[in-house]
């Protein structure tokens, strides 16, 4: 797409980059300065100057903006500096892979003028009829200096779209009362999430994308300071290189969240990799890219930034991994190939996810929206199947999952607990001068898994510095027990390492109810412990308490007991046995859920749960069940059995003796015969319940074939006369080639989450219904996303673009956005997702308008 005659002018702040870095030697033989480390320097666009190179990059378009041609000669008194020191990081976290490239290590700081404010510098050639402006408000005068302004912006009759990238969330600015007097509606502002927390917004970071989204929302609705970003018609706020979201401001307001399901904000890239400058102003250029795609086909401005914010979270993310190359004297900075899709990438735009965000919230259920249910089928059972059969990452493409270590959770309340508690001991771990233990608490039923979480975060943390120790408080019998237990961990501590201490069944009675509690306040509060007269200091250590009788914190602290007399009895007891001081010298706490249930109402995740723990069972200790292609070969009944028993008795121990008990070491399917004997198994379910649900109906899952069979024997149907198509389509199913099979197949695996996008739900019913048909609207949306997800299935099976079809070669002219393919490629897709409707129909599925669980969801 030639976008040449599309006119950008981009100014605002200018600062000069300076990076310093030192390479070894260059020899020992040859001058004396050569065989001494080498200091390095070179001079780099920042701010505006490194944004308008950045927006020429990604859109192609005649950019007019301030330049310097010699940054070697600019006089350094007159121009803001900044000075960074790189160093050689890890191109990435794959320990596999041992390239590196130059990233900064540490911003040294600002070097201001010698007097005055920094220079700012003309627009070349500015056009006052420039069809884009965007500015780099970077709060260092540009913004009160108008000569400095484009004359678009000035002009009073003139409305170019304007992008705002704003550092300092100020609404009294010179800059933005003329933009809000004269140029609102147009202006789309973009401020980066962490610079409104510095600010002191309060938005979460890095618990789950839903509290993140929520925070937001609560606050550009109730926060006085954030008033005038609020009558915004478009403002995006990035979080880290993983996120973004956009709140949309015309006839009504709308919040939209988008993320990359398999990371957090800040979780793409470690601390160990470097930092690098221009990362808003990189997905300021990829926004950029998506409104001038937009404005050629257009489109509405909320489609064009939809792309564009796709764009830019994918080209930040390159820009990252890129840094200044492997020799920085060498490598074009910035690079093009950060804008362009290559056959290699380790991220398209596809993979970047969105959801609309709940506009309110009911206060009593603030935790039960969750992205799982909005971007998936409300029937999680299938879902659940699908994970066992095939894999978390294949299962759940679009959905948030953390992952610390061997631990995987999608539960929204376990994300936000283990994030919290990470982020705890990195912080712990990195303090200097720590006097106290880390104190945390993690409570759940036997057998959820509480020890196994927490050190699996731990060990996500620091393996070769964090040590676990355990003992079993309820085993202890006087307190000498209790005194051995800390010399361990002090002598563990003197070795350098930071002690994981599992205090187990911390909660069990000691010289009466929650006696243990009183002889653990010194060491949590003051880092010391008492042996006759002397007192021994334990040094740096993670204290993690696991409640025994108690399954959550509410429970622990009686805050569930509903009787008054009862609740005063327990607090009096509470307080007696030093319950509080306990409480207030925790610095936070884990409710593990475990595989059952825990509240037939609000906890709908435990079927998910489940599935995951069994996933992750059948990986660890039957992989020779799962085939080359991840699939588990397992029998329907023996999944729905395990994924559906109403209860495991003793929790996620009982779903792995059945496995155990299970006769599968020379098994190649894990039949129903290869199941324990009803006796066997009544020592871990109810067996009668468990062997009912053997035999029940399949879920969608297993009528995929089926459905991907109709689905092309139906298009057989409607093509058999047309002349253009390929024969290869049009055969019978059983001479197809795997890989068309395979797209079939993979399309009415995600028939459900397409219609999730119009409001409508899959649902099976007993006799055949009658087959709605789609609106047009209707019909173009599930087109988009159809052809979005194909375009993704391809890519990711090595299929490219090209101008011709080949099979050999894996290439395919289809492989483009929906708004470049062509007419007759769309008419295919429109014919395609026509008949959905009707073949659902023939294998007894239902679709009907989504029904909410909650009446906090019906403002979704």
């Amino acid at each position: 797409m030639d976008n040449r005659n599309v006119t950008i002018v981009v100014s605002g702040d200018i600062c000069i980059n300076s990076l310093q870095w030192i390479t070894d030697p260059q020899n020992n033989k040859g001058l004396n300065w050569q065989t001494h480390l080498n200091m390095h320097n070179a001079l780099k666009s920042g701010e505006a100057l490194l944004l308008s190179k950045l927006v020429a990059l990604s859109t192609g378009a005649c950019i007019l903006s301030p330049k310097i041609p010699d940054l070697e000669s600019a006089s350094s008194r007159e121009f803001l500096r900044s000075t960074a020191e790189l160093e050689l990081f890890p191109i990435s976290a794959n320990e596999k892979n041992n390239d590196k490239v130059y990233r900064v290590g540490r911003f040294l700081g600002f070097t201001g003028p010698s007097s005055g404010l920094p220079k700012l510098l003309p627009i070349i050639n500015d056009n006052d009829n420039a069809d884009i402006v965007i500015l780099d408000d970077e709060n260092n005068s540009f913004n009160s200096n108008k000569e400095f302004w484009p004359l678009a912006l000035k002009s009073s009759n003139k409305s170019p779209i304007i992008l705002y990238k704003m550092n300092n969330p100020n609404g009294s600015s010179t800059l933005w009362k003329h933009l809000e007097k004269f140029h609102i509606e147009k202006t789309i502002v973009v401020i980066n999430g962490d610079d409104l927390r510095s600010k002191g917004v309060n938005i979460s970071k890095s618990l789950s994308w839903e509290r993140t989204a929520q925070d937001f929302v609560w606050q550009i609705n109730n926060n006085p300071n954030l008033s005038f970003l609020a009558k915004c018609s478009h403002l995006i706020v990035p979080f880290g290189l993983e996120g973004a979201i956009y709140y949309k401001n015309e006839s009504s307001t709308e919040s939209r969240l988008y993320f990359l399901p398999y990371e957090f904000e800040g979780g793409s890239f470690k601390e160990t990799q470097g930092k690098m400058y221009g990362l808003t102003s990189c997905f300021v250029a990829g926004l950029a890219r998506g409104i001038v795609s937009g404005n050629h086909n257009n489109d509405e401005l909320s489609q064009s930034i939809d792309k564009g914010i796709r764009d830019g979270i994918v080209a930040a993310q390159k820009y990252f991994t890129e840094g200044f190359g492997k020799n920085i004297e060498e490598y074009q900075f910035p690079n093009p190939s950060i804008f362009l899709e290559g056959e290699n990438d380790f991220i398209y735009k596809e993979h970047v996810q969105d959801v609309k965000i709940p506009n309110s919230f009911n206060t009593n259920c603030y935790s039960c929206w969750y992205i799982l249910k909005d971007k998936s089928s409300t029937n999680l059972a299938e879902i659940a199947y699908d994970i066992v059969k095939n894999g978390v990452k294949n299962a759940l493409k679009f959905i948030p999952i953390a992952q610390f270590g061997k631990l995987q959770t999608v539960d929204r309340t376990e994300i936000e607990s283990y994030r919290s508690i990470k982020n705890l001991m990195c912080e712990y771990i990195s303090s200097r001068n720590i006097e106290r233990p880390l104190s945390i608490a993690v409570f759940g039923t036997p057998g959820s898994g509480k020890s196994f979480g927490v050190t699996e975060v731990a060990a996500s943390i620091a393996p070769n510095l964090i040590k676990k120790l355990n003992f079993n408080l309820s085993q202890f019998q006087s307190l000498s027990d209790l005194i051995s237990a800390f010399h361990k961990v002090r002598d563990l501590s003197l070795e350098g390492k930071v002690p994981l201490v599992f205090f187990d069944e911390f909660d069990s009675a000691f010289e009466g109810k929650l006696g243990w509690l009183k002889y653990l306040l010194a060491p949590m509060q003051d880092g010391v412990f008492r042996e006759g007269d002397s007192i021994h200091p334990i040094g740096k250590a993670i204290f993690v308490f696991a409640g025994g009788t108690s399954s959550t914190f509410k429970e622990f602290c009686g805050e569930d007991i509903n009787d008054e007399n009862e609740q005063k009895q327990f607090l009096s007891e509470f307080k007696g046995a030093k319950g509080p001081d306990f409480v207030s010298r925790l610095r936070g706490y884990v409710n593990i859920l475990g595989p059952n249930q825990t509240d037939k109402k609000w906890d709908q995740l435990f079927i998910i749960r489940r599935a995951m723990l069994l996933r992750s069972l059948l990986e660890r200790k039957v992989p020779h069940l799962i085939n080359d292609n991840g699939e588990v070969q397992i029998d329907n009944g023996v999944v729905r059995a395990l994924l559906k028993v109403p209860r495991y008795k003793h929790e996620s121990r009982s779903m792995e003796a059945i496995l155990e008990m299970s006769m599968l070491t020379n098994a190649k399917k894990w039949e129903q015969s290869h199941l324990p004997s009803k006796e066997q198994l009544k020592l871990h379910v109810d067996e009668e319940q468990f062997l009912r649900h053997l035999m029940h109906d399949a879920f969608f899952s297993e009528k995929i074939e089926k459905l991907a069979i109709d689905i092309h024997e139906k298009y057989r149907i409607l093509n058999e006369n047309n002349k253009n198509i390929d024969l290869d389509f049009i055969k019978p199913w059983e001479e197809l080639s795997e890989d068309l099979k395979n797209s079939s197949r993979n399309q009415a695996k995600h028939i459900p989450n397409a219609l999730l996008r119009i409001n409508y739900d899959v649902v099976s019913v007993k006799e055949k219904p009658t087959a709605i048909e789609f609106t047009e609207k209707e019909l173009n949306i599930l087109a988009v996303y159809e052809h979005t997800r194909w375009c993704l299935h391809r890519k990711e099976t090595g299929w490219k673009y090209g101008d011709n079809k080949d099979n050999k070669k894996k290439t395919d002219p289809s492989l483009v956005p929906w708004d470049i393919l062509a007419d007759n490629k769309k008419n295919k897709v429109y014919q395609m997702v026509k008949i959905w409707p009707e073949i659902l129909a023939n294998s007894n599925f239902k679709i009907e308008r989504l029904k909410f669980l909650c009446q906090c969801e019906a403002t979704v």
